[in-house]
Parts: C-alpha cells; sequence; structure tokens
C-alpha cells in the first residue's frame, strides 16, 4: 500500500494523494462551508470550517463506505442513549480517544521560569463532584465502610514550588472509588453521596492528614459505547489503583 501524507482535499505536495483526491469533486466542502450564514461568530466560523473539513478528508482518505458511516452514526446514538445525569458516556469516549488529555495539555501550557518545574495539569475525569463537603484533618472520607476496604491514613505537606516553604491553609479536593471500584453516585445501593470525597484544608505548617481506603484497580463500565470502542482498539477496560487529588 502506498504511504500517503498531507490532506486528501486537494492541498498536498503527495502525489498519490493527489491523485486519490482528483477521483472526487474538488469543490465539494468549499460548497458546504459556503452554506453557513453570516451571522455566525467568529470563532464558530472556525470551529465548524475547520470541523467540516477534517471529516470531509477523513472520509476521502478512508474511502469511508456507507455501513461505516451508518455504523458511527448508531455509535454516536448509543452514546447518547447510555448517557444518565450520574453517567457521561461522551466524557469517556473522549477519554479513550486521547482528546480530553489533549485538550487539557492544550489549555494548560506549562511555561517554565528558569530550573522551575511547576506541577503538570491533569484531566478532571468524569466522577469529581463540585458538592464535596469540607472535612477535618485527621478525619475520615469513610461514610460507607467495605467489608473490602483497606483503610489507610494518607498525609503530606503542601509546599510553595519556588520557595519550598509550607502554604497554610492550602485547600485541596479529593476523591476515590470504593474496594468494589465504584464511585459514590455509581453505587446508589452501597454508598450515600459524598462517600469517599472530602475538602481538606492544610494547618498553619502546610500538613494534612486522613484517613481513605487503600486504592483499588477497577474496570470501566462494560455496558456501553466506551467499551465497545476499547474492543475495538484492542484494548484492556482496567485502571490501576489510583486517588484523586485537586
Amino acid at each position: 500500500m502506498t504511504a500517503i501524507n498531507g490532506q486528501a482535499n486537494g492541498h498536498t505536495n503527495g502525489t498519490a494523494t493527489q491523485q486519490q483526491s482528483s477521483r472526487f469533486d474538488p469543490t465539494f466542502t468549499s460548497h458546504v462551508l459556503k452554506t453557513m450564514g453570516p451571522n455566525m461568530t467568529p470563532r464558530n466560523r472556525q470551529l465548524l470550517s475547520s470541523l467540516i473539513t477534517h471529516i470531509h478528508d477523513f472520509a476521502r482518505e478512508v474511502e469511508l463506505t456507507n455501513d461505516e458511516w451508518m455504523a458511527g452514526v448508531h455509535f454516536i446514538n448509543f452514546i447518547g442513549q447510555t448517557s444518565t445525569k450520574t453517567r457521561n458516556e461522551a466524557h469517556r469516549v473522549s477519554d479513550v480517544l486521547g482528546l480530553e488529555s489533549l485538550v487539557d495539555e492544550i489549555a494548560n501550557k506549562i511555561v517554565a521560569e528558569g530550573d522551575v518545574d511547576p506541577t503538570s495539569s491533569s484531566i478532571l475525569g468524569p466522577f469529581w463532584s463540585p458538592d464535596a463537603p469540607f472535612r477535618e484533618n485527621g478525619g475520615t472520607i469513610i461514610q460507607d465502610p467495605n467489608p473490602e476496604g483497606r483503610v489507610c491514613k494518607m498525609h503530606g505537606t503542601i509546599t510553595d514550588l519556588l520557595t519550598g516553604k509550607p502554604i497554610p491553609g492550602a485547600v485541596f479536593d479529593i476523591w476515590q472509588a470504593s474496594a468494589n471500584g465504584k464511585y459514590d453516585f455509581m453505587d446508589p445501593e452501597n454508598q450515600t453521596p459524598n462517600n469517599l470525597r472530602g475538602k481538606f484544608r492544610a494547618d498553619e505548617n502546610g500538613k494534612y492528614w486522613f484517613y481513605c481506603y487503600h486504592p483499588t484497580a477497577y474496570s470501566l463500565p462494560t455496558d456501553g459505547p466506551s467499551y465497545q470502542l476499547i474492543k475495538l482498539m484492542d484494548r484492556h477496560p482496567m485502571r490501576p489503583a489510583h486517588i484523586h487529588i485537586m
């Protein structure tokens, strides 16, 4: 198979791509773009023009079949049908495709100052909640004990990157899955709202300590489109054991 570089919309230096694109109407995409009205915002025009152009180029490059296009339509429908108030399947599909991480990288460019290496941004993910309550240092985020859970003490000191000095009163948010691999809103039969969630404020020395569960590895849900996509990509659905801190 001939390797093809560049775009497939007739804007490339690759001879193979030019030959391929010449098989299709070279004015098709421009006609679609011209249907957009004059009252669009400049940003919306930029976003949709680029999106339409890339989608058309993709379809031409891979010579998308009717069956493949319809499979994609059904997949998008399945995302909507699976999503609920407590399950954002579109968010999870974005994670699988790496889109959320890429957007986060674009939105949070790190500009180093000298030898300083600031903490990198990380995606928020679909399981954070703005409603986590403040808890006292020395307390616990375990509201609903799980018999399989291994209680552990988490502690540390929050310091200034430049000076290395503690930051008194620094606030952070923490959340984690229970020992069964599920977050509170995924498991209402066993967990009440805000189980294994909390906000903490460091003491006058920048120190914090509280009790939680030793993190557990868990699988993404296997009954929805994100799992179908993972299987299609020949990937496993497991996430390593972790605790979220923000």
